[in-house]
């Protein structure tokens, strides 16, 4: 399925008017459906939408591991996908008849209670990383993403190791994105102890939960932290980045895990 769209637009520039053709991203409704119950309905980028929903599930509290799952179905021309698990949760219960639609940008994905999770998730490794590998994997990251450079209008997330990027994904979602890559993960049976997380969106608390449940170290961003995700992050044990941009950074917590 194609991730871009032409469109005719009048493009403006100081007192010259044209009519061009421009790319935009394809926004792409995907209903997740768990053991025939429509969950939700999340709104993403056509592409890695397996991972998206197996990262989600994950992320969400709906599944405990790659285990659990029987089967995985797509059918990308109706814009469905049914996963078939082992058990079922009270939680799947409640939710019975009720959907969501989101982009995976904001709150609506949250199920779970951020402050329930705190003693549960805290990070146990660590782990540090030198300065320069964040800044010299950030330059790299910010050159991959085409689907950005051609249309504006994605998030990127990165799972990377000390050396390299080893997942990359992207999604007009900050949430979906990050799914996107810790499905992938999951599915290929990635340690997660000592990878982190580069990021092109904001950071929020629930971004930090994510992280916390795969036991990430550090998440970095080019953009900001909220105040949330701040006090997350130190109660967390995750060292949170932000503003990486050239040779700079804000780090706002777990100091020491980078190394000047």
């Amino acid at each position: 399925m194609d991730v871009t769209k032409w469109t005719t637009i009048k493009k403006i520039k100081s007192n010259e008017i044209q009519l061009v053709e421009d790319m935009v991203v394809v926004e792409y409704p995907l209903t997740i459906f768990l053991n025939d119950i429509e969950l939700i309905t999340l709104l993403a980028t056509p592409r890695s939408l397996k991972e998206l929903t197996v990262g989600f599930l994950l992320s969400e509290g709906f599944i405990d591991g790659m285990d659990e799952i029987k089967s995985i179905k797509l059918y990308e021309n109706e814009g469905c996908i049914y996963v078939n698990s082992i058990k079922d949760k009270e939680i799947r219960i409640k939710l019975k008849g009720k959907r969501t639609i989101t982009s995976g940008c904001g709150k609506g994905t949250s199920f779970y209670n951020v402050l329930d999770t705190f003693k549960d998730n805290k990070v146990q490794s660590h782990t540090t990383i030198k300065k320069e590998v964040i800044i010299n994997l950030t330059r790299e990251f910010n050159g991959i993403s085409e689907l950005f450079q051609k249309t504006g209008g994605v998030h990127c997330v990165a799972l990377c190791d000390e050396n390299n990027i080893v997942f990359f994904e992207e999604d007009i979602g900050r949430h979906n994105a990050l799914d996107k890559v810790f499905g992938r993960g999951h599915m290929e049976k990635i340690d997660f102890r000592d990878k982190f997380i580069l990021t092109t969106g904001r950071v929020s608390s629930e971004i930090l939960i994510k992280a916390a449940k795969r036991q990430i170290f550090l998440v970095a961003s080019r953009s900001a932290p909220t105040q949330l995700s701040v006090d997350l992050a130190k109660e967390l044990g995750i060292c949170l980045v932000g503003f990486v941009r050239g040779d700079k950074m804000n780090i706002y917590s777990s100091f020491d895990r980078v190394i000047i």
